[in-house]
Parts: C-alpha cells; sequence; structure tokens
C-alpha cells in the first residue's frame, strides 16, 4: 500500500493569515494520523510563511509514524533539521516570491551544495530525498549527490488541461519512475494531487509514498481533517 504523507503547511497558512494560535498545525496532525495518515510533511521555510520552527518541535515527539520535513538546502534550516532529527528530509527549490513550490530542485546546477547538505542530514540519520522534475538527468543526479530518495513533481500532470496533455504528463511520470527504481532509489510523488486525479499516479509502478497538503487541507475545512484524511486513503487504495 502505497503511504500517504499529510502536508499541512496550508494550516498554519489560516494561523498565520491573522497571527493567532488557530488553527493549530499541531492538533490537525495529530487528526490526520487519526485518519489514516502515514506521515505527515511540513516545509519550514526560510520566510516562516507557514510553518514555524515551534510546530516543527512540537510535531516530532507527537508524529511517531514518518515526519517529513521539506527544505531548502541552507545553512540556518539544516542546522535545525540535524538537531529535530525528522525521520525524513526532502530538499527542494524556494524562492521568496513564489506561492508555493514552483518545479524540482536543479541539483546538476547545484550539485556541490545539494550534495553538502545530502551529506550534513544522512550524518545525523535523516533519510534524505530530494524533489525533482520527471527527468532522468536530475534523477541520475539525486543518486550521485546521496540521497536515498526522489520525490518526482507532478505539477505538470495536475494542471494539464487537457487529456491529452494529461495523459503525455503521465507517461513522462511513469518513464520517470522506472528510471528511478533502475537507479535503486525510493519514489515518491507529489505536487497538485487531488481527490480526483490521484488515482493514475497511484497506479505507478515503484511509487512507495504521495505527499498531498492543499486538496486535503481544503476538503477538511469542509468535512474536518479525519475524513478528509479517510476519503483520500480510500481514493488511493481503490487505484
Amino acid at each position: 500500500m502505497i503511504r500517504l504523507g499529510v502536508n499541512i503547511d496550508h494550516v498554519a497558512t489560516v494561523r498565520q493569515a491573522r497571527r493567532a494560535l488557530e488553527p493549530d498545525p499541531v492538533a490537525a496532525a495529530v487528526l490526520a494520523l487519526l485518519g489514516g495518515a502515514d506521515g505527515i510533511t511540513v516545509h519550514l521555510r526560510e520566510d516562516r510563511r507557514h510553518i514555524q520552527e515551534r510546530d516543527l518541535r512540537l510535531l516530532r515527539p507527537i508524529v511517531t509514524q514518518r515526519l517529513n520535513l521539506e527544505l531548502a538546502a541552507v545553512d540556518a534550516i539544516l542546522d535545525i533539521a540535524c538537531e529535530v532529527r525528522p525521520h525524513e528530509a526532502t530538499l527542494v527549490p524556494e524562492r521568496r516570491e513564489e506561492l508555493t513550490t514552483e518545479g524540482g530542485l536543479d541539483v546538476i546546477a547545484k550539485e556541490t551544495v545539494v550534495a553538502r547538505a545530502v551529506e550534513q542530514l544522512k550524518k545525523a540519520g535523516i533519510e534524505v530525498a530530494v524533489f525533482v522534475d520527471p527527468d532522468p538527468r536530475q534523477i541520475e543526479a539525486a543518486r550521485l549527490v546521496g540521497a536515498s530518495a526522489v520525490e518526482i513533481q507532478t505539477a505538470r500532470y495536475s494542471e494539464a488541461r487537457t487529456a491529452t496533455e494529461r495523459q503525455r504528463e503521465l507517461a513522462a511520470l511513469e518513464q520517470a519512475a522506472e528510471f528511478a527504481h533502475a537507479q535503486g532509489l525510493h519514489i515518491h510523488m507529489g505536487h497538485g494531487l487531488t481527490y480526483t486525479n490521484v488515482q493514475p499516479i497511484a497506479r505507478i509502478k515503484g511509487v512507495e509514498e504521495l505527499n498531498i497538503g492543499h486538496s486535503i487541507v481544503a476538503r477538511a475545512v469542509l468535512v474536518g481533517m479525519e475524513r478528509a484524511v479517510r476519503e483520500m486513503k480510500e481514493a488511493i487504495r481503490r487505484a
């Protein structure tokens, strides 16, 4: 069964809109786990636009299954990660102007920086994944810098407007997964996945984990976090 990592960043986004105490991302994580989530994903950004360092520290003892920290390969965040020691760290690109992560990390162009970050995280006993485009060159580069997994970004598939475009992007993801498997890497996918488009992704051979946030949090606003997670788990199961 494919693992579902529930990204709770946007619970914190609602809180930070008023600089208030609620909704509490930690409470959301507990409810997500009760709903069947296999893990919790958070992105501690440099600008702290949603998840705060305190959230991460509170989550670590509570999320005993799998806490996945998304982070940029910058010293200050890496130091926090190595101190808190989540189960997994996923290296992602980050720009302050973006609404959300745009595209995969260019591992080839930033090989030295990424390799140093991977080494630092692994020394702290943290599993390391790299968020990449469905590009064999980037996937191979992720292996060469020492990552044990790749999270292949599904944005182009999720944003495809026609059936033809969607099928083309799905084929690219299938080929990328096959290549990653041949490289000996664990395969995760995520970005823009929803209740209506997740099943073809869940059918891709070799995929072990899906990380989904916005769609689940949006559904949770209407029906509650536990039910929202259960419904996503069921959608994946049916695939």
